[in-house]
């Protein structure tokens, strides 16, 4: 299977958003990722549902939405208006997670969770089997751009392993410091889904960069 990505709107030009998202259209994306932060959970506001709005009519690719918020459940409704394909909570901000990822996959999408790079894997073992997708964070949230977390490697086989021990058919998706000298040591550790921003919309062949992830 190739690798997916799942390029990062954070990293946009947000003047600019239909050109960016035209790219993302004529890509080989395989999805379109939007952090949601809200200054409470993390050290920052990204945007919020007016934003999302206006790039689900625009984008043709399914919309992969990571909640960088408190309370992210109280948000499941209008998730699911926007047409997103998987919503993403944070398994720190989420104090009922089982009930909230039952109540995400009640409003017909993917259910996913992530973990801040200081939450250990071991985390997820009684929910594994019930999650489409488990977003690992390789940076500190809350800030684009910043440095690799070298522990995410053994933190991606870790999971890998529990994947496959317990049966689940989660996808394991990284976010932060993605770029052409980790990705492969990503994928060759188990990442099934590649967040990249800077790496994609800094670059000067942002669809070339896709592509060259893709092919990993």
């Amino acid at each position: 299977m190739a690798t997916m990505v799942s390029p990062s709107l954070l990293a946009a030009d947000f003047l600019h958003l239909d050109k960016d998202i035209d790219m993302i259209n004529r890509s080989e994306a395989d999805w379109l990722h939007l952090d949601v932060m809200d200054g409470v959970f993390v050290p920052n506001i990204s945007f919020g549902f007016p934003v999302l709005e206006a790039v689900a009519k625009k984008c043709q690719k399914p919309l992969d939405v990571h909640y960088m918020i408190v309370h992210p459940e109280h948000y499941i409704e209008q998730t699911r208006k926007l047409g997103a394909m998987m919503m993403n909570v944070h398994v720190e901000a989420c104090t009922h997670l089982h009930r909230t990822i039952q109540e995400i996959h009640q409003a017909g999408m993917k259910a996913g969770v992530t973990l801040n790079p200081a939450s250990p894997v071991s985390l997820l073992e009684d929910i594994i089997g019930d999650v489409d997708m488990v977003l690992l964070m390789s940076v500190n949230p809350g800030f684009g751009g910043q440095k690799f977390i070298e522990n995410t490697i053994q933190k991606v086989q870790r999971l890998r392993k529990l994947i496959d021990e317990s049966g689940s058919k989660a996808l394991i998706e990284i976010d932060g410091g993605v770029q052409n000298e980790t990705a492969p040591r990503l994928v060759k550790a188990g990442a099934d889904v590649l967040v990249a921003g800077s790496y994609v919309f800094g670059n000067e062949n942002p669809e070339q960069a896709i592509h060259d992830l893709r092919a990993l």
